[in-house]
């Protein structure tokens, strides 16, 4: 995330929270908003962490998200009333450095039961993976980049889109719900296991589905895919770094279209929430298709799929006829 990005995020939250969080105990007059139902109110800061909190929580459970549907999540700026809902709910669901402003606001909110995803599985730095292939003065310049965007360590956030990893966070965030809400705590290991065989599921299927290929690699537009690359064997190659937006130089450019030729790629993935004016630039120079790759931040009327297991197949579809799937 780029300097400019951070200053506008830290100025918004510290209105909101300014505004929002002198009035905790104050009722919302939306009546499903959080904190204000007989059920256990979670307030997920965006798409994954709802949808695990929906998996695990079911019927017992009333969801509210920070980051609407279309919502670009790394760019989100909270109102007050998001502040105030937050105070409100019982157990706020997150996934630290990916959003600020949403990091800065329940470091100041007096919320129970505070769920960090970060801390229920291993993040890590996939600054250099993604550019093995560039030579060492580009991979140290990127991971230079990256380690400015990501504050100092450089942790790839993008944890939710391998299925292992995520099981782990699933594991994790139902038992802090067990603990908060004890009451309905075999309910949501049931659940958990539920979800838990689903996730299953989906690691064969990418196991199997990409187990013999043409090529391991694929170009992205945004490096959000390097747990799902080493998972599966695969080489991400981003244009852009961790920041979806930044503009990647003339020289990243001209290499990728080299690597192109030599590693047979033959797709430039993009994604909804983000424009693809730079995928189909370096696809259109180097004669290669593009496609959809969707990194799961927010469903969408433009998503392949109704839920996190239904877009991730169709990713799963996606990377089969880009790396020749046999």
């Amino acid at each position: 995330m780029n300097a400019r990005r951070r200053r506008i995020s830290g100025i918004a939250v510290t209105a909101a929270t300014a505004l929002g969080l002198g009035t905790l105990s104050a009722c919302s007059s939306d009546s499903s908003a959080a904190g204000n139902t007989d059920k256990f109110d979670v307030v997920a800061s965006f798409y994954p962490m709802e949808y695990l909190a929906e998996q695990i929580g079911g019927d017992h459970v009333n969801v509210t998200t920070l980051t609407e549907p279309g919502q670009e999540p790394h760019d989100l700026e909270l109102s007050a009333k998001q502040t105030a809902q937050m105070g409100e709910a019982d157990a706020v669901l997150y996934l630290k450095s990916l959003q600020p402003a949403v990091d800065e606001a329940i470091a100041q909110s007096d919320v129970k039961t505070k769920i960090d995803a970060a801390t229920l599985t291993k993040l890590e730095d996939h600054g250099n993976v993604e550019h093995d292939h560039g030579g060492e003065e580009h991979a140290d310049e990127h991971a230079e980049e990256e380690h400015s965007e990501g504050g100092e360590h450089a942790l790839d956030p993008h944890v939710w889109l391998d299925p292992v990893k995520y099981a782990e966070i699933a594991q994790g965030v139902a038992e802090s719900f067990e603990k908060a809400d004890p009451d309905h705590a075999d309910d949501y290991r049931k659940n958990a296991e539920a979800l838990a065989k689903k996730l299953g599921g989906l690691d064969t299927a990418f196991k199997n589905g990409l187990a013999k290929t043409d090529t391991k690699v694929f170009f992205t537009n945004h490096a959000a895919f390097g747990y799902l690359a080493e998972r599966y064997g695969l080489t991400q190659e981003a244009i852009n770094g961790l920041d979806p937006e930044s503009e990647p130089s003339p020289a990243r450019i001209k290499e990728l279209q080299q690597e192109a030729k030599a590693d047979g790629v033959t797709t430039v993935f993009y994604e909804t929430l983000v424009s693809d004016k730079t995928a189909k630039t370096l696809a259109k120079d180097a004669g290669l298709k593009t496609d959809v790759l969707d990194p799961l931040e927010g469903i969408t009327d433009k998503s392949k799929g109704e839920d996190y297991v239904g877009v991730m197949e169709a990713n799963l579809k996606a990377l089969e006829t880009a790396l020749g799937a046999k």
